[in-house]
């Protein structure tokens, strides 16, 4: 007996050189199953990426990067635990008892990883559907921020404050991404009742197109700001909905700029708004 272990002596002895060989072998094999294990799995994830948006190259591969390590060492050590029981086997050691305690150990920590469990399997998903990645704005369990680093565990975010929020991924049932592909200008502005709203219209939709010609704004615009429709009828006036579409996470900034235009040309005009949230 060796490490607790029962060990056949004659099969020690009759065996000693083939078993050399066969340890070499399944060695050998381990390790080119687990190079080919790593590849194959930087493909298929790549493939599994059901979401196509303009994104960098390097911002790809990191993600990939960070998805496919994380894939593969958790097949590398499948692999390898498969191959250390062989070669045990191999060898005359009686594993049945290694086995039977692997497989409590492994029964008590799966209980008491299953946060950490579940954390991981929410940031896999995450990664693979590119529900959102580094400096997207996004909301998720009750908190709304920039998103700075995105990892198998967590997700980190700044809100406007600056301060830094720690999200498991676990908890994340809902991910709203504010700045997927494009962004929305949405606009309610309520007018005077004794102003005619046609003469408002033709004053937004020109700021709008003024704006959207701008050297500096116009180039994060893809739809010019204006009035979509006369939303609601009150008694203190109208409400008008303003609408248009920016380049991601610039929506804040166009439409800071188009408060201030509105404001301006309201003001020439004598014109009393009053914004809605």
């Amino acid at each position: 007996m060796i490490f607790g272990f029962e060990i056949d002596p004659q099969i020690m002895i009759a065996k000693s050189t083939p078993v050399v060989i066969q340890v070499v072998f399944i060695i050998i094999i381990a390790f080119v199953g687990q190079k080919i294990a790593s590849k194959t799995i930087v493909q298929a994830l790549k493939i599994a990426s059901v979401r196509h948006r303009e994104e960098g190259k390097e911002e790809f591969e990191q993600r990939m990067d960070t998805i496919s390590s994380a894939v593969a060492a958790t097949v590398g050590a499948v692999i390898w635990g498969i191959a250390l029981f062989t070669i045990l086997a191999e060898l005359g050691i009686n594993i049945a008892p290694l086995l039977t305690g692997a497989g409590i150990a492994g029964l008590a920590i799966g209980f008491g990883a299953q946060n950490i469990v579940r954390d991981m399997l929410s940031g896999l998903f995450i990664l693979i559907e590119n529900q959102y990645t580094k400096g997207d704005v996004i909301r998720v369990a009750g908190l709304e921020g920039l998103v700075e680093e995105i990892n198998l565990r967590r997700t980190v975010l700044r809100d406007l404050d600056g301060v830094e929020h720690s999200v498991p991924n676990g908890e994340i049932k809902t991910a709203s991404n504010l700045t997927a592909e494009f962004s929305r200008i949405n606009l309610n502005l309520m007018v005077e009742g004794d102003k005619k709203t046609e003469n408002v219209s033709e004053i937004i939709n020109k700021v709008g197109k003024d704006l959207d010609s701008d050297k500096k704004f116009g180039s994060f615009i893809a739809e010019a700001p204006h009035v979509l429709r006369l939303e609601e009828l009150a008694k203190e006036g109208v409400v008008l909905k303003i609408v248009g579409t920016t380049r991601p996470i610039k929506q804040w900034e166009v439409m800071g700029e188009l408060r201030k235009r509105l404001k301006e040309a309201f003001d020439g005009q004598k014109i009393k708004v009053y914004e809605q949230k």
